[in-house]
Order: structure tokens, then sequence, then C-alpha cells
């Protein structure tokens, strides 16, 4: 419609620097130092949803940090759409691989970079001011209901208590998302599932205390060499995962499925020059595009024991750790997951080691379908703004909350997202298109006038 197309043009520069002041604010969620960071994100997005519009709009205390809760209400006679998003932010360390401060947002080639840019305080700030644009032109066809976590990075921890609570006020037809990517401004998608996670801690502990290893080195195990071992075997020659049961429930694609979903566009020579590698690594007998989108994998994210300061410090070391996250498919339960990796990484501990083995947050698969009212107006939307129809794709990613908004509030979602894969999430120099911002901008609009018209 010209009346948004006219509104936005006029309020560009103010709808990103509004996007920046909020990219300024270090919320990140995993570290206690950042406690009041992510209160005042909270307190600004609250801020930002009355200004754009909202009748009401709440912040929710929680046992961790808090949920931003919004409403804007129209007339009883017309659909809801419940918008979901989260302000919290991932940890920007390492810090001194940042081109520009994490939290200094600088635009560079036409791309917004820092920390939750895309992940996902681009992304979800598109819906507020999409509802701005609709207010203030006296369009918006919906009624409106937004949750803003601050905890989503963490694995929305407290998100499902405060979804049974507010069941009554969360009545809605459809959950919209944007925290997902699109293949290309030249190849727009919907991603139509996610793979669930299930995220582990591992120690191993040999030596009651730190020892010289030329005193003791050869004698007494070193935990960090075992640790590796024993991480190692979580993968045969085939790169398939040895973790037993692990497979069990995963139901494999048809040949025909297999041929639909490696139709998207993918170019791996193209993929491996823009990570820098040689080639591709992954299971055996399975494409790049099925190895992150609709196989399970587990993967190590992290890894510390002994000295690793300056110089040199001839140590064996106590103890070492491990952060392990393990990506699933549907029909997978990220607890039973976490319960067989338990097992094994205790069975497979030699003697001479104790184990730990520590469930941090996890999260459920979930599959979206395509032949909804809210994925047709999704679809429509995007073909109106980008002037051809979207691919439907699978997201190799995990967002816990969207299993429970079915569990609990018996609504299906629809992933509308507008990031890109190379937009470095979770690593340094995070970045979202300006382009991609504002064309989100433009086509939620769209979604909630098809999305009226279809529920008519």
């Amino acid at each position: 419609m010209q009346v948004w197309s006219d509104y936005q043009d006029t309020n560009k520069e103010k709808f990103l620097e509004e996007l920046k002041e909020l990219l300024r604010i270090p919320s990140v969620s995993a570290q206690e130092t950042h406690n009041a960071d992510t209160a005042k994100c909270a307190e600004a997005v609250k801020q930002s949803l009355l200004k754009a519009g909202c009748d009401s709009v709440e912040i929710c205390e929680t046992a961790g940090h808090p949920i931003v809760f919004g409403q804007k209400f129209v007339d009883a006679s017309l659909p809801t759409i419940l918008t979901y998003g989260h302000y919290d932010v991932q940890p920007a360390e390492p810090l001194e691989l940042w081109t520009n401060g994490p939290f200094d947002p600088v635009v560079i080639d036409g791309k917004i970079y820092a920390r939750g840019a895309c992940d996902d305080k681009g992304q979800m700030y598109m819906h507020v001011k999409a509802l701005e644009i609709m207010n203030a032109t006296n369009t918006l066809q919906c009624n409106v209901k937004f949750i803003i976590e601050g905890e989503e990075e963490v694995g929305s921890t407290n998100l499902g208590k405060f979804l049974e609570d507010y069941k009554e006020q969360l009545k809605a037809d459809v959950v919209l998302v944007s925290d997902t990517s699109m293949i290309s401004m030249e190849h727009p998608s919907i991603e139509t599932g996610l793979r669930g996670l299930a995220y582990m801690e591992v120690e191993v502990v040999g030596p009651n205390r730190d020892l010289h290893s030329g005193v003791y080195g050869g004698a007494v195990a070193n935990p960090i060499t075992i640790l590796s071992k024993m991480i190692a075997s979580l993968h045969d020659e085939n790169n398939h995962i040895t973790v037993q049961g692990f497979y069990d429930k995963v139901v494999a694609l048809t040949e025909a499925e297999r041929v639909a979903l490696n139709k998207a566009p993918f170019d791996l020579k193209e993929y491996t020059d823009e990570l820098g590698i040689e080639e591709d690594w992954g299971e055996k007998g399975y494409t790049a595009l099925e190895r992150t989108g609709v196989r399970p994998t587990l993967e190590l994210n992290g890894m510390w024991g002994g000295y690793i300061g300056e110089g040199a410090k001839t140590v064996l070391p106590s103890k070492a750790n491990a952060k392990i996250s393990m990506r699933l498919v549907p029909n997978q339960n990220s607890h039973e997951i976490a319960e067989l990796f338990t097992a094994h990484f205790n069975k497979i501990a030699p003697n001479c080691v104790k184990v730990t083995v520590t469930e941090h947050h996890g999260g459920e698969p979930v599959v979206t379908p395509t032949d909804s009212i809210a994925y047709k107006a999704a679809e429509k939307a995007i073909a109106t703004t980008f002037g051809k129809d979207p691919i439907p794709t699978r997201g190799g990613g995990s967002i816990p909350i969207i299993a429970l908004f079915e569990k609990i509030l018996g609504l299906k979602t629809v992933l509308m997202g507008f990031g890109l894969d190379n937009d470095n999430i979770h690593s340094p120099n995070e970045k979202f298109d300006v382009a991609n911002y504002y064309k989100g901008i433009e086509t939620i609009p769209y979604f909630h006038k098809y999305f009226a018209e279809m529920k008519k």
C-alpha cells in the first residue's frame, strides 16, 4: 500500500537510529554482570512499543530476566496476531575479533554491525516499526500482542511458566516470529521447521590438584587428553554420531523429500569460499543442505583446561571441561537425548578419571504447517514485496519456545525471518543488511492485511 511506503520512506533514518540505540544496550542474558543492562533493554522495548501504538505494555518479572508483554486492540471481530521476539543477545566474546565494538553499532557497505543486529533485536524491531506504520496510517487490520523476552539465548527458562500464567491474556490466532533467515534477497524463503536442542556441559577430573608435568606426566592421566579422546569418539569414520540410541527415533526423509529439499538454490563452492574452508564436512551420504536442516548433529562448542595464559607453565591439569550442543530433528526429544548422552559419556569414561555431565537447557524440534491460512498469508506478503514466491526451507537453528506455543497455547507459528545465513549470528562482527531490515518492515504489514482477509 502506498501509504505504508510513504510513511516508511519518510521515517527510514529514524527507524535505523532507533535500532542503533537498542543495539547499544549490552543485554547479554548469559552473564550476570549484564543483568542491569537486560533490565534497561526491557524498559527500552516497553517504551518503543508504547510509542508505536500499543494500548498497554507491561514488564513481567520472572525468576530470571523480564518479559515485555504489549497489546494493541482494534476490534473483537478481527483476528489476533501474537508476535514473539527476544531482546537478549549472545555474549560478544572474543572481543578482539570485532572490527568495531560489539555494542557500538556502525553501518558499513549497507550493513549494520553489532551484537544482536540480526539475532534478534533487528528482526524483532521490524515488527515494532510495522505496528507504528499501520497504527499511524490507521490501517491496522488485526489485533496485535507482543511477547519480547530476555532469555531466549539461555534457553527461555522462564517463558513456559509465563505462558501458563498468562494463558488467557495470550489468546490469539497465530504466532508470528522473525528470528530466522532466508536464502537471499534474490531467493526469498520461509522456514517451515526448526531443529531442537540439547545443550550439555561435561567435566573430566583426574588428580586432586594440578601436577608438575615432568614429575607426574606419563604416570597420571591428563584430563584434557582423556576428554579429547572421549569427544573424538562421539563421531565414527563416517561422521555418524556414536551415542547409543541417538538415531532411534529419527524418521528418514523419503527420496522425493530429499530431492525437493535440495532444489533450493545452493552453491557449495560459494559456501566454502565464503567461510574460508577447502571443503565441507559432515555425516557421510548427506548434502550440506540436509546436514544443516533435517539431520541431527553433535557439536563441541567450547573446551578448556590447564594453563592458557602468557608464557609457559608445564602443568598436568586436575580437570578439563567442554560444552556440547546437539541439534535434534522431529521425533527426537531433548530430555531423552540428554539422558542417552549422559549414559554414553559415563560409559566411555576410563577408570582413571571421574566424569560429571550437566544438562543445561534444551528445546524440541518443530515443523510448521504449509497449508494454513497464516502460512499462505506469509507467502503472499513476501511475494508482494519481493516480486516472487518464497521457497520453503528447513532451519538448522533452534527456538525452544516454538514447541511450547503449540503445547501450552495451542497456537501454530509462522517463521517469517529476514536474516541471512552469513549474518555472523553468535559470532564476532554480527551484521544485518539494512535493506533486509527495511524489507521486513515493508513486508510485515502485508502479512497482517492478508491474514485478516483470509480469516474472514
